[in-house]
């Protein structure tokens, strides 16, 4: 091969690598507006804000409904548990919960809790108000602490529904710096 060729076969694998570049930073580029537009047409993104306020702030007593609380780590060194398994309460009524959050390890920790709802459909009627999962949660060397979560069950939820389970799990944000302890949510 005549060094002629083969600086012809240079720029042709120079221009080759360029736009592989070029198209992977596009793609990098676009991947975020695209990852927003999919989390807000499944709903999957409605972390790290409160939910809307309810439409409907009136209190339906002749309705009650059972609200269970659960609480799991994924592979994560804590100790959480909801200070109570269920509450009563009806629709339209306001209900604060407590949970509690233990680092058992000797180093600082970051993690994030992620709701689920039970049955599914209970989801787009819980409305947090106020949550720890709105935020990142960082824990020094065996803290403790005690967290609220206060939500309202809007009464619209179907009246077959008579039971809903708030489920958290905590997982690692692994390469997130601690915050500082004033810059902490409790």
């Amino acid at each position: 091969m005549s060094s002629l060729e083969r600086a012809s076969e240079n720029r042709r694998l120079l221009l080759r690598l360029a736009v592989a570049a070029v198209a992977m930073f596009g793609f990098g580029f676009l991947l975020v507006p695209f990852y927003n537009t999919i989390c807000e047409v499944t709903g999957i993104n409605r972390l790290m804000k409160a939910d809307a306020q309810a439409a409907n702030s009136q209190v339906d007593a002749s309705r009650t409904l059972i609200v269970e609380f659960d609480a799991n780590t994924h592979a994560l060194p804590w100790r959480f548990s909801p200070q109570q398994s269920s509450v009563s309460t009806h629709p339209g009524a306001l209900v604060r919960v407590d949970y509690v959050l233990e680092n058992t390890t000797d180093k600082t920790v970051v993690g994030q809790a992620i709701p689920s709802y039970g049955p599914r459909v209970a989801a787009q009627y819980v409305k947090k108000l106020e949550c720890f999962c709105f935020q990142q949660q960082t824990l020094a060397p065996h803290e403790r602490r005690v967290m609220p979560v206060v939500f309202v069950v809007d009464a619209a939820l179907p009246a077959e529904v008579n039971t809903v389970t708030l489920s958290y799990t905590f997982f690692e944000v692994e390469g997130a710096a601690p915050v500082a302890a004033a810059g902490r949510a409790g």
